[in-house]
């Protein structure tokens, strides 16, 4: 108990105490008046025959009144009343302060006694494995025309539609943010020649951000395609990557779009558009984009059958495609 709780306990015991000593006081005092304002009775009549009264005797005076009794009586229940009350707070001022038993025992006390010569217990901590920084990358639809320029405000480097040649809705990567006389612009890729294109858009000209936490990685060498998610292998399959005279470029790229329902078989039952385009076939349709799709040769993955597209297997592809999201970054190394 602390001292300033050991004042106020005293101080409120005190009070109870002093009170019902006045209220005892109090009512002592009256019965000793009630007791002396009561009339002396009347000394013992002697045995004579009392003479007639010839006038009528003077009516005796009324007996005194009780001062008081039950008010007097009331306050002193009250102040009794009030004492109990008072005491009864101070007892559960002095038990709320007191120590309770857990807190009392030492924080080192074992739960059960041990023997001399018994090792003690120790307390063993699994160490915790730091956590891989999560890695995310962040995607914008272009809403309306806008020209992408070398630096904000500076020299027109591309310029971006609101649909891709596939008549999808053109989406662009976003790879940095800057403010340039008060206006907010960002840097993003570019699906243009020469690969690896970045310019500087409005960020009013974008929607707003979609967040993925994948990434692709096409390995050239080893013909071999790996899904990251979150820094984690979650899928992986062999690929036919560009021939010789034809070949898939190298570079940072991302998802443009997903396609489906080819009349031929040639592409498979799916395909992913990306922004890498082809460095030798510009005369294609739509300048040649070189996309990741199936193929009607399976036997020729993996290997180096295509004219920059990577192929997949049917199944392969068919299993990676609800993994691998629109707008992910795209690594052919």
């Amino acid at each position: 108990m602390t001292r300033g709780s050991r004042t106020w306990t005293a101080a409120a015991i005190a009070a109870g105490c002093v009170v019902g000593a006045v209220a005892t006081t109090r009512a002592a005092t009256r019965r000793r008046a009630q007791a002396a304002a009561l009339p002396a009775p009347p000394p013992a009549a002697a045995a004579v025959t009392p003479a007639p009264v010839l006038e009528a005797p003077e009516p005796s005076p009324p007996p005194p009144r009780r001062l008081g009794r039950r008010r007097a009586g009331a306050w002193t229940t009250a102040a009794l009343a009030a004492a109990i009350v008072l005491s009864a707070v101070a007892a559960v001022a002095v038990a709320s302060t007191r120590p309770t038993a857990t807190v009392a025992v030492p924080l080192d006390t074992p739960a059960q006694p041990i023997a001399p010569g018994t090792p003690q217990p120790h307390l063993l901590v699994p160490r915790s494995a730091p956590l891989p920084p999560r890695q995310t990358w962040r995607w914008a639809q272009v809403l309306r025309p806008v020209a992408a320029r070398r630096r904000p405000g500076g020299r027109v480097a591309a310029r971006l539609r609101t649909r891709t040649p596939e008549h999808t809705v053109n989406i662009v990567l976003v790879t940095a943010t800057a403010v340039h006389r008060g206006r907010l612009w960002v840097r993003v890729r570019l699906p243009v020649l020469p690969n690896g294109t970045q310019g500087w858009v409005l960020r009013s000209a974008l929607s707003g951000y979609t967040f993925v936490d994948t990434h692709l990685v096409v390995s050239l060498r080893h013909r071999r395609l790996t899904l990251y998610r979150d820094g984690r292998a979650i899928f992986r399959a062999p690929v036919g990557i560009g021939a010789r005279h034809t070949p898939t470029p190298r570079g940072q790229f991302y998802i443009r779009d997903r396609l489906r329902g080819f009349a031929s078989p040639f592409f498979g039952p799916i395909a992913f558009g990306t922004s890498a385009r082809s460095a030798v076939l510009t005369e294609w349709p739509a300048g040649g984009y070189i996309g990741i799709h199936g193929t009607n040769a399976p036997r020729r993955i993996p290997g180096r059958p295509s004219h920059g597209c990577i192929r997949m297997r049917d199944r392969d592809i068919l299993r990676l495609a609800p993994l691998l999201p629109v707008g992910t970054p795209v690594t052919i190394e």
